[in-house]
């Protein structure tokens, strides 16, 4: 449910409504616009009654909402939200309302003179944010695992000395507070989208987090996720669509690009796409990342290495240095007839 404030509401009014809605069990969730303020009211909508709200002295109209997803929802929230991800000593990287998040770097931190070499040559390329596993969720217990705390800070370094903002994924609740003092963005991967009390975890970090659609979900398993971190009171989200299983066997995932415009069409949420992960193959990527760019994502996030064959994880579907810049051009161009834009 939504209750819309007065405009000549006082600070005092707009107290006694909150603390109104927590009498009655219930947990508001506020918003201010310039031209409007709205109060959420998370609960049982069958059992909160709309007409005792609506006796509150600075409410002007009280809403229902349906979707399950209220926090996310368009009716919570019309405007686009921007999400800001901190960079220090600079003005942070803003993805959403127009601006574009181009997320780049290898998909596991390795070594620091390795990401060294990548950050430079994807900052120098038009990356605004870098990436880097230092937890590597593996399909195999034998594989690469990440370098754990190790790749944190190698990761942190590599972004301060090249004024990127990192972001890195976070598997566990017990890692948060670890990946917290370093990283500037937290990633909830594919596998960890259902992760309940991760999601909680960050929710309560305050940390700008990168929400990935997960391996079987729909675009409302995706926003009902996305409604954990919401509930918590952290609106730094950031959605992600990496693709879903299919039956196809020539690409890694099935890449929905239906799903950014079906998002955006139900959430304020910013959401960005991953062709890395939706392909697995070079050669569909720059295609992939420009018709997302074209049905309206607020950036794109892809893996880039600069030796992919020595990779310690997903070099098969690793760009080049020289692939990145070349698709950042496009992207430039593409994003500027859409009206968004890539600093």
């Amino acid at each position: 449910m939504i209750i819309v404030v007065r405009p000549d509401s006082t600070h005092e009014q707009i107290d006694h409504i909150l603390d109104r809605i927590q009498e009655l069990g219930y947990k508001p969730h506020i918003s201010r616009g310039e031209l409007r303020t709205i109060i959420g009211v998370i609960g049982d909508e069958n059992k909160l009654q709309a007409e005792p709200l609506a006796a509150i002295p600075g409410v002007e109209q009280v809403l229902p909402i349906l979707k399950a997803f209220k926090l996310a929802s368009r009716e919570f929230h019309a405007a686009d939200s921007v999400v800001e991800i901190p960079v220090p000593g600079r003005a942070p990287v803003r993805v959403g309302g127009g601006y574009m998040a181009m997320i780049a770097g290898p998909c596991a931190v390795e070594s620091a003179e390795i990401l060294d070499d990548i950050a430079g040559k994807v900052k120098a390329a038009g990356a605004n944010i870098l990436r880097g596993g230092a937890f590597k969720p593996r399909t195999s217990p034998y594989s690469f695992q990440g370098l754990g705390e190790a790749g944190l800070k190698i990761l942190q370094e590599a972004g301060r000395k090249h004024g990127l903002p990192v972001v890195t994924e976070v598997m566990d609740p017990r890692q948060v507070e670890m990946v917290y003092r370093h990283a500037d963005m937290f990633q909830i991967g594919a596998r960890n989208m259902q992760n309940f009390d991760l999601l909680r975890e960050v929710g309560q970090a305050r940390k700008p987090v990168l929400l990935k659609r997960g391996l079987s979900a729909t675009v409302k398993d995706l926003l009902m996720s996305a409604e954990y971190i919401l509930s918590e009171g952290n609106h730094q989200v950031v959605l992600c669509e990496r693709g879903v299983r299919s039956f196809e066997e020539s690409t890694r995932n099935m890449f929905d690009l239906s799903a950014i415009p079906n998002v955006k069409g139900q959430s304020h949420l910013p959401i960005i796409a991953d062709p890395s992960h939706a392909t697995g193959r070079p050669d569909l990527i720059p295609a992939m990342a420009r018709a997302a760019v074209a049905a309206g994502a607020d950036g794109v996030h892809i893996e880039v290495h600069s030796c992919p064959e020595k990779a310690l994880s997903d070099g098969p579907q690793a760009l080049l240095p020289d692939q990145y810049a070349s698709l950042v051009g496009d992207l430039r161009r593409l994003a500027e007839v859409v009206g968004k834009y890539i600093f």
